[in-house]
């Protein structure tokens, strides 16, 4: 995902953002969380992220511990799948929070896509990383073991779909597939033969991440000014209003992409992404 913050950095900061969320919206929002506590961690989180117009996806996960000198993390059938060991000035002064995420490679043939580029469909990367429990362990100085798990599951909330800006209303509807890595019809096969539990279409959303940046350059400073919201699953109708301020903030004409996330229960997480909105005056260039 190249277009917003990291959705486990977003985990972190999401309960001092809850309070603002709430006031700017006027609704109650339901903020998903990682495994807390998580044994002898303050908290810990695997989960599966799926961007649905790019036809990608990727394993993440997040643990947070105290003053650590490695930490590893064992999948469901015992075989390691992380480890990390702090070194020179990191090994004097530990490790606590360690966020991370698997590339995130092509689920379908993308004709625009290197033809070497390898392509994990979305079976062969529920083949790959298991359903269940995976143990988080840790380290210290005197050897002083921390220990905790959190459960992976496969029920992958559907993309959002009608996304869309009117130039100040950022607005969707809930989808019924997982856009370029799986059809609905390819979704009641994977139902029906027992590898997905549920369709996601009938899978619970607990949160919408709603972003809008400006589409430019990286080395414009304008990159920076993204607007980054969570609201609750239940919100009717679906939209958010981008604060006129912030709008303001943008130069004129400035080409705007907009991104949807539909947060499962269990925070696997699948996004819509479009782009070609405009913050308008007197109307972007075309390339």
């Amino acid at each position: 995902m190249t277009m917003r913050t990291s959705l486990l950095k977003l985990m972190i900061r999401i309960f001092s953002a809850a309070a603002v969320v709430s006031l700017v919206l006027g609704v109650g929002t339901a903020i998903v969380t990682a495994t807390e506590p998580c044994g002898d961690f303050g908290e810990c989180k695997a989960l599966i992220e799926i961007n649905a117009k790019d036809g990608d996806i990727g394993f993440h996960f997040l643990m947070d511990g105290d003053d650590l000198n490695s930490a590893k993390i064992l999948d469901p059938d015992g075989k390691k799948v992380f480890e990390d060991k702090a070194k020179g000035p990191l090994k004097k002064q530990k490790l606590t929070e360690t966020f991370a995420e698997s590339a995130e490679p092509l689920c379908w043939p993308d004709p625009d896509a290197d033809p070497d580029e390898e392509i994990v469909t979305l079976e062969e990367f529920l083949e790959r990383w298991t359903a269940g429990y995976y143990v988080f362990t840790g380290m210290g100085d005197e050897g002083e073991k921390s220990s905790g798990m959190t459960e992976l599951t496969y029920y992958l909330p559907a993309a959002p779909s009608n996304v869309d800006f009117d130039g100040s209303v950022i607005s969707w509807t809930a989808g019924d597939d997982l856009g370029n890595c799986a059809s609905n019809m390819e979704l009641d096969d994977l139902v029906d033969d027992g590898v997905l539990p549920e369709h996601p279409e009938d899978v619970e959303v607990s949160a919408w991440e709603i972003v809008l940046e400006p589409d430019v350059d990286d080395g414009d400073a304008t990159g920076a000014l993204k607007f980054t919201v969570r609201v609750a699953g239940d919100i009717d109708p679906k939209e958010v209003t981008v604060p006129a301020d912030y709008l303001a903030s943008l130069p004129d004409d400035t080409p705007v992409k907009i991104e949807v996330g539909a947060i499962g229960v269990d925070d696997n997480a699948t996004f819509s992404e479009e782009d070609g909105f405009c913050n308008e005056v007197g109307g972007c260039e075309e390339e």
